[in-house]
């Protein structure tokens, strides 16, 4: 399934949106979350309809016991990236936020669905869950008020990031012995979790930078060296997690995690820099005229 959804995905990307075989002539988008567990990105080609301004998918798993992945996912975490395809022939990027439909809103939804596709009708019939509805809202980041929400937000979660960072360092710093195997299961939780939520943030924001990047195309070069940051920071955290996996002592992990710290103060920095007072200044109403 992994080999088959990634086929899916590429031709999707390649082709404007539009996929052959089984999915010929299906509305499909792809819908990418973040891993509740590893905080890394996602995507699954999902089944979709229009439902005014918002998409509705259908958590249905063909009719099986369990849920999906991208479903528990978008319950751990409700930001998600959406890829559609356009009228155009292009691929269409967005942020949107996932909401779960619940009570006479989701039996209506999904009955509406069975309706149009009798296999929906077939799949609830199939399985003793409930599956879900889910609807997805487009992240409008034309107002004012957002552009302030985003730059607050990236100052928040950077400085969390950075505590983080610190602890696990100072956790590094005062390991005197090597030899008690529980802290090395300590050091190794931490350090996961710390990933984890890197890798997390770093999805969301590169949902975001494409919107960013219409709307502030004087941002454009640097979004482009951002995205490139991202990759190489996650290149160097596959290689920290790699050292844990290998049961690397605690002066061989520090060296790795003082290279991630000068990387990540850099990115930090200069995501601050270049997009805070874009973001503020936007969000700030032009004087009246005369004042």
């Amino acid at each position: 399934m992994p080999d088959f959804n990634q086929r899916v995905i590429a031709e999707f990307r390649a082709n404007g949106g539009r996929v052959g075989g089984m999915f010929e002539g299906a509305a499909l988008l792809l819908l990418t979350t973040t891993g509740a567990r590893s905080g890394r990105g996602h995507t699954n080609p999902v089944g979709y309809v229009r439902d005014g301004a918002r998409l509705l998918v259908f958590a249905s798993n063909a009719g099986g016991p369990e849920h999906p992945a991208w479903f528990h996912n978008l319950r751990a975490d409700p930001h998600v990236t959406v890829e559609l395809g356009t009228p155009e022939g292009t691929v269409e990027r967005f942020a949107a936020t996932a909401v779960v439909t619940a009570g006479e809103e989701r039996d209506r939804l999904y009955a509406e669905q069975a309706a149009r596709d009798p296999a929906f009708a077939a799949y609830q019939a199939g399985t003793d869950r409930t599956i879900p509805v889910v609807a997805l809202h487009r992240v409008d980041l034309a107002a004012p008020a957002r552009h302030r929400a985003i730059a607050e937000h990236l100052t928040k979660v950077h400085a969390e990031l950075r505590a983080e960072l610190a602890a696990l360092r100072a956790d590094l710093e005062t390991t005197a012995s090597e030899r008690a195997p529980a802290l090395g299961r300590h050091l190794a939780r931490h350090c996961l979790t710390f990933c984890g939520a890197l890798h997390a943030h770093h999805h969301n924001e590169d949902g975001v930078f494409d919107l960013l990047e219409r709307q502030f195309p004087e941002l454009a070069a640097s979004l482009d060296r951002m995205r490139a940051e991202h990759r190489t920071v996650a290149r160097t955290v596959e290689e920290l997690e790699a050292l844990l996996a290998s049961g690397a002592t605690p002066s061989v992990l520090r060296a790795e995690v003082d290279r991630l710290a000068g990387r990540l103060e850099d990115h930090f920095s200069y995501e601050e820099a270049e997009l805070t007072p874009v973001l503020t200044r936007a969000s700030v109403p032009p004087a009246p005229p005369g004042s």
